[in-house]
């Protein structure tokens, strides 16, 4: 019995969609694990590895969410291959919402944990410049990869990727 097209495309979709969380949870964890070092928890303790893995986690999260975003906003599946300045923005726009509330929630509303004393801050929103910056850096490092993994390990072509 062969597939339909269209379970080809929902079955190449939840491919795509689990292989972008695998390598984004893989490439925020050593942020995770460094930056972690200039947040301190209530009462002063470190951050542990295991909230670092959670951090990881829900990063895989924000970076399924910058996607479905991209895909909205530029009305096609595989913008981030070939993102060009709209697919940048994109990423850029959604990666500093993306920061800015989860930092200003979880710093400043749910008190989970401050700033250590050498964390930089963003002037007038007041959070920290490290997180920031990895919701800036990552997303397009991460697209890279996952393109570049999906040709290679699944022969995903563009044809098969196309809404």
């Amino acid at each position: 019995m062969s597939m339909s097209s269209s379970e080809r495309w929902s079955g190449d979709l939840v491919r795509f969609l689990t292989t972008l969380f695998v390598v984004a949870v893989l490439v925020n964890y050593p942020w995770e694990r460094l930056q972690s070092q200039l947040y301190v928890h209530p009462g002063g303790a470190s951050i542990p590895w295991w909230l670092c893995l959670a951090a990881s986690l829900a990063d895989g999260l924000f970076v399924l969410v910058i996607f479905g975003v991209g895909w909205m906003t530029l009305g096609r599946r595989t913008w981030f291959e070939q993102p060009g300045i709209e697919g940048y923005l994109v990423m850029l726009i959604s990666g500093v919402a993306i920061s800015v509330g989860v930092e200003w929630t979880t710093v400043h509303v749910l008190r989970w944990w401050t700033y250590g004393e050498y964390m930089l801050l963003v002037p007038i929103v007041n959070i920290g410049l490290v997180p920031m910056t990895q919701m800036l850096v990552l997303p397009p490092l991460i697209f890279r990869l996952v393109t570049a993994l999906s040709r290679y390990v699944y022969g995903t072509t563009r044809e098969s990727m196309r809404t």
